[in-house]
């Protein structure tokens, strides 16, 4: 599988989740437009820095010209980080995870978190902001855990049901419409938690420092 990082232009990420993520083999930095300020500030070098440029810095752009491959994308039908993404499907990746997705502005941090879906038949995106960790899943998947992690689950479709195994909070073919009913905050007792998602998308989130600290992806 092909991984790459996408740093986008909101809140920058921390330095220890780049090298965490690098050990899992995501290899490739990809900044979205003004990402690459955040890029530069953590001392990192992209390989690519992809957008309509509108949003990094002209100091940024030279510092980068001949360490990193610029793509300018003047079309204003996507966001810079669909643009990242589109080029990522095309280079033959299947994993990107998002960075700096979250900020000071709601509608690009909901935009954002709409992308993982709009996206999620073509390639997986996973997010890290704060300390939480997104993963979306549409099938049964086993996560390794520890008994205390906190995990969180949200669906967007009423049809879609999940089953649970390993949670102190069991979940039996329920149903978690997003504004409706969630999971949230539910607690792992088993050192695996099973899930059993069927007909939809399910968000789930995971403490950050806690699985990197027991390394648990």
């Amino acid at each position: 599988m092909k991984k790459c990082i996408i740093i986008a232009n909101g809140r920058a990420p921390s330095k220890k989740v780049i090298n965490f993520f690098e050990k899992k083999g995501y290899t490739t930095l990809i900044c979205a437009d003004g990402g690459a300020n955040s890029a530069k500030k953590l001392g990192l070098v992209p390989d690519y820095i992809i957008g309509d440029l509108d949003s990094v810095n002209p100091e940024t752009l030279k510092y980068f010209s001949d360490k990193s491959t610029i793509i300018k994308i003047k079309r204003q039908n996507d966001t810079d980080v669909e643009k990242c993404l589109k080029f990522a499907i095309k280079k033959g990746f299947t994993e990107a995870l998002l960075l700096g997705v979250t900020g000071d502005r709601l509608d690009h941090t909901i935009c954002n978190l709409g992308i993982v879906l709009k996206f999620f038949n073509k390639i997986k995106c996973n997010v890290v902001a704060e300390n939480s960790f997104l993963t979306p899943s549409n099938q049964s998947i086993t996560l390794k855990s520890k008994p205390g992690e906190t995990i969180s689950l949200y669906a967007f479709d009423s049809k879609t049901k999940i089953s649970s195994y390993g949670l102190k909070y069991q979940l039996k073919n329920s149903r978690l419409p997003f504004g409706e009913r969630e999971s949230t905050s539910n607690v792992a007792t088993q050192n695996e938690v099973k899930l059993n998602i069927r007909d939809g998308i399910v968000f789930i989130i995971r403490d950050f420092n806690f699985i990197a600290k027991n390394d648990l992806i």
